[in-house]
């Protein structure tokens, strides 16, 4: 099994990916405050924040599992990077329509954003995370 070092840590699975743990946070925390948005949005809005943001996790998986092949590999990235912006169009959507604070909507924001430079920073850097 290859395991690729960030700083100190080993990465030995998708789970321990630094982009994947904040995803997944910001994912749940998503998911707690689209409960307060109105019932009217549970098809629409609350649903579609809610798929975007776990699809970013969802896809990160795939990413792990493709490490063998460099398109694949990056091209899962993109998907991911994509449901990420995604994430982060539908979070002004929920400040707009004054269901979400927009302190909060902030920080998810920025999650977001950091999600994205680190996915970048994979595309950038995927021969250092392509299994042999």
């Amino acid at each position: 099994m290859s395991c690729r070092c960030m700083g100190k840590e080993m990465v030995r699975v998708y789970r321990d990916l630094e982009v994947y743990q904040t995803a997944f946070t910001s994912a749940m925390e998503i998911f707690e405050v689209s409960k307060r948005f109105p019932v009217e949005e549970r098809y629409s809005l609350t649903d579609q924040i809610r798929r975007s943001s776990r699809s970013v996790c969802a896809n990160l998986g795939e990413v792990w599992r493709r490490r063998r092949y460099r398109a694949a590999f990056i091209a899962k990235l993109y998907d991911c990077q994509a449901e990420a912006t995604e994430t982060q169009i539908w979070l002004e959507f929920s400040v707009k329509c004054r269901y979400l604070h927009p302190q909060e909507a902030r920080h998810l924001y920025r999650n977001y954003d950091q999600v994205l430079g680190q996915l970048a920073n994979m595309v950038k850097n995927a021969s250092q995370w392509i299994v042999q």
